[in-house]
């Protein structure tokens, strides 16, 4: 069973990143929804620029990962199986080091694709690779729906979700199981400058699958938050660390101390990070700072002024309500819980 099933275009396995005809085929999310197009990767190192240069972004990257190592498989399947095995750890470690803030989890997905073509070197390695890479898709998509069903059980009946940036699967399953539930929910999504995940992902996915969207500016959530009776504020995060902090999208933090202020519970969805015990194992990704002074590549200011750009801030667990998981809701407190929890190998890929 597919877990795509009745979720939006760019949720479907096919559109996030697919290995076929010895190619990946990337949905470039740097453009969609104005255009529908595709970037085709022919190397495994074009699979991983492609990652860094956001044309899949969130949760995209672990599925190109996984597709980019099926690619090097088959790149290296006429060599003999000690070179083979050089190559395709050497692919591994490039794909996984593509974004620094989420090589951990990246090596994770990388590794898993070792694992199990070790002993399939040679012909047909990438086909095994890729069969691997879509049960793990699946698999995630299979843990973000229980993640769905605890969240969806903190909603009201009728009411009003803020979110941050582009949650990937939970955004769909979410409102995928709001719907089952019948729940009236209407979302009140930022922008998420200057790659506008909001804007053109989330606010997609919530349209597509008949919600009620509203898109705000970045510097609108304060406002919108105190005026508009906003009942919950929810985000994913691309990373959550065992000692209670969100790395999520730059502007979380933000969100996060009004809601705290106006008593608007903020519950982050995921899995908490065992590559990331505590904060100070984060780095955070500075990127080109061109991005933040201009859009579509088109600069809006004048010559000499400077741009910053962190692509993601911290924000700390006395702003976190609850951390939702498929196992449950916990305090950011109180993680290692969750961890007790855990004896699936998958679940650091349900993100």
């Amino acid at each position: 069973m597919r877990m795509d099933d009745g979720l939006a275009y760019m949720l479907q396995y096919e559109h996030v990143a697919w290995y076929e005809d010895h190619v990946v085929k990337i949905l470039d999310r740097r453009i969609y929804p104005i255009e529908t197009k595709y970037v085709i990767c022919k190397d495994y190192r074009e699979v991983a620029k492609a990652i860094k240069d956001m044309v899949t972004q969130s949760a995209g990257p672990y599925t190109a990962a996984g597709m980019g190592m099926a690619l090097a498989a088959f790149q290296s399947s006429h060599l003999k199986e000690k070179e083979q095995w050089e190559y395709l750890n050497e692919a591994a470690k490039v794909l996984a080091n593509a974004r620094p803030t989420t090589a951990s989890r990246m090596k994770l997905v990388v590794d898993g694709c070792l694992e199990i073509v070790k002993d399939s070197l040679g012909p047909g390695s990438d086909q095994v690779i890729f069969d691997y890479t879509v049960e793990m898709m699946n698999h995630r998509y299979q843990k973000i729906n229980e993640v769905a069903k605890h969240l969806v059980d903190l909603f009201p009946q009728r009411g009003k979700i803020m979110t941050q940036c582009f949650g990937e699967t939970i955004v769909g399953l979410m409102l995928r199981r709001a719907k089952e539930e019948g729940k009236e929910i209407s979302l009140f999504v930022p922008e998420t400058r200057p790659f506008l995940q909001g804007a053109r992902f989330t606010a997609s996915v919530s349209y597509e699958m008949g919600f009620e969207t509203t898109v705000i500016t970045d510097n609108m959530p304060g406002f919108v938050l105190e005026r508009e009776g906003i009942d919950l504020f929810t985000s994913a995060a691309d990373a959550i660390t065992l000692d209670g902090y969100v790395v999520n999208k730059v502007g979380t933090f933000q969100i996060a101390v009004v809601a705290k202020y106006l008593k608007v519970p903020y519950f982050v969805t995921g899995i908490p990070d065992k590559g990331h015990p505590k904060i100070d194992t984060i780095t955070i990704e500075q990127r080109d700072p061109y991005e933040s002074i201009s859009f579509q590549g088109k600069r809006h200011t004048l010559k000499g002024v400077k741009g910053y750009y962190p692509s993601f801030d911290i924000t700390s667990p006395d702003l976190v309500s609850g951390v939702v998981t498929d196992f449950g809701v916990y305090s950011p407190y109180d993680l290692d819980s969750y961890m007790d929890q855990v004896k699936d190998g998958f679940y650091s890929f349900a993100v």
